[in-house]
């Protein structure tokens, strides 16, 4: 299938039912299809698929179009691991580094423009188990362009003078300013994305050679020690005889020794990711599982009365029966000995220090023979005329006032 800035393929392992993982490949210019294929058998016969990522020259220098495939990658990815989640292993060759593996990383760890989901984005990290750079990665500076079609490995390669148009087109016509605009910028943002890739807890092997002008060892060197500084499992294998993208060619045996390693260990570090996410995932559970039980415990509990606001076991409430509404005097008698003794809240003695103060004066404890006239109204009636015509608690009081 096409990408915006590359084409984009599987290629299953037909020889085993189940795959051990996935590989997925990114590739640039600088490895044409034949040689590529070489690596997919290699993979394939380790027991791995492999997902290929073949970007465009252009890619390198336009962050967008390497943004853009790097989504599709990821996309496509996604929807397999979705099916059945593998190990997955990313391999870098030549410029694909820079095409589009590090848009990659940015998109996973959330700090690019585009961006995935939160469920897939987890699911990304947790299944990425290993990381191969070959002949990889490339420093772009300002003057890579010209050195790298110039390079005698590149000429060699099939379409090679079409590249080499291109690039003279692209000089010619002002391009090369086109891409170099913050050029400086983006190769920070270039290498601080590759140095942080070791956040992933994903294994290194990183191949080259002293002899590769398009990939010096210092360059790949310093890159390994900084990995080594923060942390990351770093295998390092170089050689002195090998040219650009040109070490399993020359180097088989070893090249595919070191390879099957980086596999095996990269299905060991997904099996520990996979228990630390279910782990995980089974303690979320409990807390939940420990949180609703607290709720239905709450809930069945018996909610206890308030002391003060209860009745005592010993009070009972009294509701008049039928000769107590007509006056029987039996029954009157009957309920003064049962009448309902009510808990009441503490009052304010009228006559203390306290009650002098609210009511400003001393309230007279004998009003017998006052005339005391009333103009407080509830609902528009006099207090008096509404507290006649209030229904009964059916509570009986002994004592009568002469108001």
């Amino acid at each position: 299938m096409l990408g915006d800035g590359g084409k984009l393929y599987w290629v299953w392992n037909r020889a085993r039912k189940k795959a051990d993982g996935i590989a997925v490949l990114f590739a640039w210019v600088s490895v044409h299809g034949q040689h590529l294929k070489s690596y997919v058998d290699l993979y394939g016969e380790l027991g791995w698929d492999s997902l290929v990522c073949s970007a465009d020259f252009f890619n390198a220098f336009d962050p967008e179009k390497a943004a853009s495939l790097a989504f599709c990658v990821l996309l496509e990815l996604v929807q397999e691991l979705r099916r059945k989640a593998h190990p997955v292993v990313f391999v870098a060759f030549s410029g694909g580094s820079k095409a589009c593996l590090y848009k990659v990383f940015q998109i996973v760890q959330g700090v690019c423009d585009v961006q995935l989901n939160q469920e897939d984005n987890q699911l990304l990290r947790s299944c990425l188990s290993g990381i191969v750079f070959d002949s990889s990665p490339l420093d772009f500076t300002s003057d890579f362009a010209a050195r790298f079609v110039m390079h005698p490995s590149i000429l060699k390669l099939p379409g090679a003078s079409k590249l080499v148009s291109w690039v003279a087109k692209g000089v010619s016509s002002g391009l090369d300013a086109l891409f170099l605009t913050g050029f400086e910028s983006q190769r920070a943002e270039y290498w601080h994305a590759l140095h942080s890739s070791v956040r992933f807890g994903a294994p290194y092997l990183i191949l080259s050679s002293e002899t590769d002008d398009l990939a010096p060892w210092d360059v790949i060197s310093c890159f390994v020690q900084h990995l080594r500084n923060a942390g990351g499992d770093v295998k390092f294998v170089k050689w002195n005889d090998s040219h650009h993208v040109d070490h399993y060619k020359h180097h088989l045996a070893e090249y595919k020794a070191a390879t099957k390693n980086l596999l095996e260990k990269a299905g060991h570090v997904f099996s520990r990711k996979v228990r630390q996410l279910e782990i995980e995932r089974t303690g979320i559970q409990c807390m939940h599982d420990d949180e609703s039980e607290l709720f239905q415990n709450v809930h069945k509990s018996p909610v206890k009365p308030n002391r003060t606001m209860a009745l005592e076991k010993r009070d009972h409430l009294f509701l008049p029966g039928p000769k107590t509404l007509n006056g029987d005097s039996t029954a009157e008698s009957s309920q003064n000995e049962t009448s309902l003794q009510l808990v009441s809240p503490p009052g304010i003695n009228p006559h203390s220090v306290l009650g002098k103060v609210l009511f400003d004066a001393c309230v007279p404890k004998n009003i017998e023979g006052w005339d005391i006239k009333f103009n407080c109204t509830v609902n528009g009636q006099p207090l008096a005329t509404a507290r006649r015509h209030s229904p009964s608690l059916g509570i009986k009081y002994n004592r009568r006032s002469k108001l």
